[in-house]
C-alpha cells in the first residue's frame, strides 16, 4: 500500500465530533499514516492538543496564528502561540514535538481591515520560526501581491515552508519556487473542473509538491461541496499522479520524501 501524509488537516475541529475515531481509521486504510496538525488561534489549541495526547505516533502538532484569527487583540494571541512552543514538553506527550508555524498568512476575501495587523502577525511568526528551526505554513487568500512582498522582507536560507492550499498560477507557483525553501501544498482543487492547476502543476518539478486536505474544507471531487477528510487524499495524489503522469507508486515515495525534508522528520 502507498503511504501518504496529510500536511495541513483540521481533524481536531468539532466537525469530526461525531466520529473522529472512523475518520481516522478510513484515512489508515486509505494509505495516510501521518496526520499534521496547523493551529488557527488560541480556541483550538486545547482541541488540538487532546489529539496529539489520544494519537501521539500519527498526529503531529503546529502553532500558529490564522490571519482570519487577526483582531484586535491579535498580540495576545500571539502570545499563546509562543507560550505553546515554550511550554511544549510539559504539554505534549512523550515523543511529540511542534513540528511547524502554522497555519499564519493573509486573508483579504473576507475582511481588508485588519491587514496591517495580518502583517504584522506574519512578519513576528516568521521570525520566530527563523529562529526555533520550523517551517511556516502560508494561508493565503485574494492576497499573493501582499504576500510576496512580506516575503522579499523576511525571506532568508534560515526560511522553509509551505504555501497552503496552493491555487495559484504558473507565475505565481514559480515566484514561490524561487524562494528555494518552499512548497506548494496541493489539495481537493485539483481535482476541480475549472481549479486551473492541471495547467499550472506540469511547469512545476514535482521536488516542490507535498499533499493535503484542508480537512474538513474544500473535499476533492466527488464529494465537493461536503465535508472533506483526510481518507480523501488518494483522491487527491491519484488526480496529481496523473497529471504528472507517473505511477502512483512513484508519487508517494516522492511526496512523502518532500514532507520529511520541509518538517526536518
Amino acid at each position: 500500500m502507498n503511504k501518504w501524509s496529510d500536511t495541513h488537516c483540521h481533524i481536531y475541529g468539532e466537525q469530526f465530533d461525531q466520529d473522529r475515531k472512523e475518520m481516522l481509521l478510513n484515512a489508515q486504510k486509505a494509505g495516510v499514516k501521518r496526520f499534521f496538525l496547523p493551529n488557527i488561534d488560541s480556541q483550538y489549541t486545547d482541541r488540538l492538543l487532546s489529539l496529539v495526547r489520544e494519537e501521539p505516533t500519527m498526529c503531529l502538532p503546529m502553532t500558529g496564528l490564522h490571519p482570519c484569527s487577526v483582531k484586535e487583540n491579535f498580540r495576545e494571541e500571539l502570545n499563546e502561540v509562543r507560550q505553546l512552543y515554550r511550554q511544549q514538553e510539559s504539554r505534549l506527550p512523550s515523543g511529540s514535538k511542534i513540528v511547524g508555524v502554522g497555519e499564519i498568512g493573509l486573508d483579504l476575501y473576507w475582511d481588508k481591515s485588519f491587514l496591517k495587523e495580518q502583517q504584522e502577525a506574519f512578519i513576528t511568526q516568521s521570525e520566530w520560526a527563523k529562529e526555533w528551526g520550523l517551517p511556516i505554513i502560508i494561508h493565503v487568500r485574494d492576497a499573493f501581491d501582499e504576500i510576496f512582498e512580506l516575503m522579499d522582507q523576511v525571506n532568508s536560507k534560515e526560511l522553509t515552508g509551505i504555501f497552503h492550499c496552493f491555487t495559484g498560477s504558473e507565475a505565481e507557483a514559480q515566484r514561490i519556487i524561487g524562494f528555494e525553501g518552499f512548497k506548494l501544498g496541493i489539495g481537493g482543487v485539483v481535482t476541480f473542473k475549472n481549479g486551473g492547476l492541471d495547467k499550472v502543476l506540469p511547469h512545476v518539478p514535482l521536488e516542490y509538491i507535498v499533499l493535503e486536505t484542508d480537512s474538513p474544507y474544500l473535499a476533492p471531487v466527488p464529494y465537493r461541496g461536503k465535508r472533506n477528510e483526510s481518507a480523501y487524499l488518494e483522491i487527491i495524489a491519484q488526480r496529481v499522479a496523473d497529471i504528472y503522469e507517473m505511477p502512483i507508486e512513484e508519487l508517494s515515495r516522492i511526496t512523502e520524501a518532500n514532507t520529511d525534508e520541509i518538517f526536518k522528520l
